[in-house]
């Protein structure tokens, strides 16, 4: 039997119009091969069922019925509203409306954007940074041109004092220790913070300038202590080579620092360094009331001294004046916010 038929129900004349068509009342037995008792059915004649009857015709692709539509659409609604719950965007692109949802979008935006802020003002941060050690440098070395420095560390710095004073009047006399990056013009404001971190021109500088304390008689060394500051830049720059000589054998290292002025040279030798916090009010005295006064504040100093020489509490004796280095330190032990001080005497109060 052809594939698209099945039995054709019997349809009485007159029914639709049309001729009705003789259906045998029993199966017609399958004609087997050999077998000629059999004959084999004979096909509906072409024209004999009008082409609007499909009456016992089944499509080969059948359209679903009404309730397998909508069995489909519940399942495919069902996938959606799943997916609409674990994605912020439904199956068909649009966001979800759920009020948490929408506020835990803006609370990710809102961090995101504050994070990239966050790493363009670091980004910011460090350019300047860097820039402003570059200026530094660049200050130093034009004012390292105004004095001639010897390979000789026995030989005192030559400085050109006219052009030093064109440049600012503050100047009042030149440090260099030989052997290190120390070489530095020497100024005194009319306080500590003047040249704290302000240029000779009156600009803006990260590390300032190398200044004498303002109480200090200028143009120093003429008071039992003479104190000057310099910054220790993280970058290597200006007193570092002071914050170092809390190292027993860099500190043995330094033979000499020489403090020149326009009338004199004072060659001068490391006696001793110690730590202070930024607040010690015993760091700065500059006069004693007398030697025995003195002398008793350099040992105090001299037992709580990190390195020293062999022979300091000798050379303290023989000695009424010193050249002290100030300088800050980033130690761990004075909360990052330490002072490192060296303190100097004339070479020739070693003992002999």
């Amino acid at each position: 039997m052809p594939r698209h038929f099945k039995d054709v129900p019997f349809i009485e004349d007159g029914d639709d119009g049309i001729e009705a068509i003789d259906v045998p009342s029993t199966p017609i037995p399958r004609q087997m091969p050999g077998d000629e008792s059999t004959r084999r059915a004979t096909r509906p004649v072409m024209g004999s069922v009008s082409r609007g009857d499909t009456t016992g015709f089944v499509s080969v692709v059948g359209e679903p019925d009404d309730k397998n539509r909508k069995r489909k659409y519940q399942r495919r609604t069902k996938r959606s509203a799943h997916f609409a719950e674990t994605d912020p965007y439904d199956i068909r692109g649009y966001r979800s409306k759920g009020r948490g949802r929408r506020a835990v979008r803006a609370i990710s935006t809102v961090l995101f954007v504050v994070g990239v802020l966050l790493m363009l003002v670091a980004g910011g941060l460090w350019l300047k940074a860097q820039w402003d050690y570059h200026q530094q440098d660049v200050e130093i070395q034009r004012k390292q041109s105004y004095a001639s420095v010897s390979d000789d560390p026995d030989t005192a710095p030559r400085v050109n004092w006219g052009k030093l004073r064109a440049d600012n009047s503050d100047i009042v006399g030149w440090v260099q220790i030989p052997g290190t990056t120390v070489n530095f013009p020497v100024y005194q404001g009319e306080d500590n913070d003047e040249y704290l971190h302000t240029s000779s021109e009156g600009e803006y500088a990260l590390g300032g300038e190398i200044f004498l304390d303002y109480e200090n008689t200028a143009p120093g060394m003429a008071d039992n202590q003479t104190i000057i500051y310099g910054h220790h830049l993280r970058n290597g720059a200006m007193f570092k080579a002071v914050a170092d000589m809390d190292n027993q054998a860099f500190f043995d290292s330094i033979g000499t620092v020489w403090y020149v002025t326009e009338d004199a040279e004072h060659e001068l030798v490391p006696l001793m360094c110690y730590y202070a916090d930024p607040y010690d009010t015993e760091v700065r005295r500059f006069a004693f009331d007398s030697t025995e006064d003195f002398h008793g504040y350099l040992n105090a100093i001299l037992s709580k001294a990190v390195t020293a020489r062999s022979d300091a509490a000798q050379a303290i004796e023989n000695t009424d004046r010193v050249f002290t280095l100030v300088t800050c330190n980033y130690l761990d032990e004075m909360d990052g916010d330490g002072r490192t001080i060296v303190v100097c005497i004339p070479k020739s109060d070693l003992p002999g």
